[in-house]
């Protein structure tokens, strides 16, 4: 409270705290079942080889559909190895962006706007009580919840998400 505070007014305030978990990093494996192999004849100039020796490698991702070609160098097992590097990088991008859309998603469920009106928790000094607005729990342990006690907030917390996963039928 301000020392310019003489009329004993009590003073509010709000904070927004966001605590996001660290994007997971993945790799991408393929299973070579899933890869289908065209062998052709390399096209363009090139001297020798062209038209004439199945060089050539088109590599399709059967679940995804992407596809990755090439034609570059006159071993047909470097051109394979060269199409299998491009089609793994053309999934992991596919892969990522979905990773990332997700992350974005859960992201936006989590954040609230920050302002007055989307409460979260409220510590009322005066009384020592602590509301948690989301599940409705009131408690009368302010200086324990701020000396680190919270597992009553957390376990009833865990016990509303899990009732609602419940209601949605979503929980395994």
């Amino acid at each position: 409270m301000p020392d310019t505070e003489t009329q004993g007014r009590v003073h509010t305030s709000a904070a927004s705290v966001v605590v996001l978990p660290e994007a997971d990093e993945f790799d991408i494996e393929l299973n070579p079942s899933d890869i289908r192999k065209d062998l052709f004849c390399a096209s363009g100039p090139g001297g020798q080889s062209v038209n004439t020796t199945y060089s050539a490698v088109r590599l399709t991702h059967i679940p995804t559909g992407i596809i990755a070609q090439c034609q570059d160098q006159k071993s047909q097992l470097k051109n394979y190895d060269k199409a299998l590097q491009v089609l793994r990088s053309r999934i992991y991008e596919v892969e990522l962006q979905k990773h990332l859309e997700d992350i974005s998603k859960k992201r936006k469920t989590m954040v609230s706007t920050g302002d007055r009106s989307a409460k979260v928790r409220t510590y009322n000094y005066p009384q020592g009580r602590v509301t948690e607005h989301r599940i409705s729990l009131t408690m009368y342990n302010l200086p324990g919840v701020m000396n680190g006690d919270i597992q009553e907030i957390l376990e009833a917390l865990q016990f509303a998400e899990n009732a609602e996963k419940l209601k949605e039928g979503t929980i395994a």
